[in-house]
C-alpha cells in the first residue's frame, strides 16, 4: 500500500465516488484511480466501496474505519512537511487563508499587512468562499487557518475559536424615516424592504432568529453575499440594508457628507462571534501562530496550542 492510494480513496469520497472528479482534482487518469483503489482493496481483503458495475455507490463499514485511518496518516503526512518547512524553510513558506469576502475586505488587511511585515519571506494565499467551504477548505487542508462567523464550529475536524465579537448596523438613505428616529424596533425594520447578506453569510441566521422569535416576516427584497453590494443597493434606494459594523467604516469617516445613515442594530439582533479555526491534530508553523495573535489579542501562542490539544474551552478567552 502507498500514499497514493489513500489520497485516491479520500478524493473519491470527498468527490461524492465520482472517480471521474477524483481523478481531475488529482491530474491523474480515471482508470489508474479506480486500479490503485482496488489493488488497495485486495492488499486488505475487504471492499471499501460497494459497486453497481464499475460505479462506486457507496463506502462499505469497514471502508468507514478505512477512511479513519487514512485521515490520520494524510494528516500526519501534511503534518511532517510543515515541520519540516519549519526548520527548513524557517521564516519562509506560504500561508493559506480560508475566509469569507466581509471578512477578507474588512477585517483582514491589517493582521495580513503586519504579518508580512515581520515575516516579508512568507507569502500568503487567500481564498474566499462561503463558512461552509471555508470549513471544507481548512479541513481538505487547502487551508491552514479559516476565519468566519457561521457554519465553522459545527465541524468536528476543526479546533474553533472565538475571535471578535460584532453587530450588525442598518444601513438607511440618508433621507428615510428612520433614519431620525432615535429609537428603533423590530416591527419598525420588519415593515421595509430588506437588502441583507445570504442566509449562510455574516450572522444571517442571527438576523432570522431574531424576526421568528417576534413573529415577523421580514420583507426580503435582496440576498447578496458582499457588503459593498448591500451599500450599494441601499444607495439605489432597493430599501433598508441590513450589514455588519465593520463594513461600514466608509461610510462613519463620510459623515454627514455621506448619502447613508448607520444605525446600530445589537439591540435588535444581538451580537455575533467571528470564529478563528485549524484542522483538529495539524502542526502549525511558527508565523501561523503570530497570525493568530495578530487577528486577536486572546489568541495567544500558548491558548491556541492548547486548544489545539483540546485542553482550552470558549469561557477561557
Amino acid at each position: 500500500m502507498n500514499l497514493h492510494q489513500f489520497r485516491f480513496v479520500q478524493e473519491a469520497v470527498r468527490r461524492n465516488l465520482n472517480l471521474t472528479e477524483a481523478a481531475k482534482a488529482l491530474h491523474t487518469s480515471q482508470p489508474g484511480v479506480s486500479k490503485a483503489i482496488i489493488e488497495l482493496e485486495d492488499e486488505l481483503g475487504i471492499e471499501i466501496f460497494a459497486r453497481h458495475g464499475k460505479r462506486l455507490k457507496r463506502v462499505t463499514e469497514p471502508g468507514q474505519q478505512v477512511l479513519k485511518s487514512i485521515e490520520i496518516i494524510l494528516r500526519e503526512v501534511g503534518n511532517l512537511k510543515r515541520i519540516g518547512e519549519q526548520h527548513c524553510l524557517g521564516d519562509s513558506g506560504t500561508l493559506s487563508i480560508a475566509t469569507t469576502h466581509t471578512q477578507a475586505r474588512y477585517f483582514l488587511p491589517e493582521p495580513v499587512a503586519k504579518l508580512r511585515q515581520n515575516f516579508p519571506k512568507v507569502n500568503i494565499s487567500l481564498h474566499q468562499g462561503s463558512p461552509d467551504q471555508v470549513a471544507r477548505m481548512v479541513i481538505d487542508e487547502v487551508a491552514e487557518i479559516g476565519i468566519a462567523t457561521e457554519s465553522l464550529a459545527n465541524h468536528d475536524e476543526l479546533v474553533t475559536l472565538p475571535c471578535y465579537e460584532w453587530q450588525h448596523v442598518l444601513v438607511l438613505p440618508a433621507g428615510h424615516p428612520l433614519a431620525a428616529k432615535e429609537h428603533i424596533t423590530l416591527e419598525d425594520v420588519a415593515k421595509e424592504p430588506l437588502v441583507t447578506y445570504h442566509p449562510s453569510y455574516s450572522g444571517r441566521t442571527r438576523i432570522d432568529r431574531a424576526f421568528a422569535t417576534r413573529k415577523l416576516e421580514p420583507r426580503i427584497a435582496l440576498e447578496a453575499i458582499d457588503s459593498d453590494v448591500i451599500k450599494t443597493y441601499v444607495r439605489l434606494g432597493l430599501g433598508v440594508g441590513i450589514a455588519a459594523e465593520l463594513s461600514v467604516r466608509d461610510v462613519l469617516e463620510e459623515g454627514s457628507s455621506s448619502a447613508l445613515v448607520i444605525k446600530p442594530a445589537g439591540h435588535l439582533f444581538g451580537q455575533n462571534v467571528a470564529r478563528v479555526a485549524f484542522k483538529r491534530g495539524a502542526y502549525l508553523r511558527q508565523y501561523v501562530y503570530q497570525f493568530a495573535e495578530l487577528l486577536s489579542n486572546r489568541l495567544d501562542r500558548h491558548l491556541v496550542a492548547r486548544a489545539m490539544t483540546g485542553h482550552i474551552n470558549d469561557y477561557e478567552l
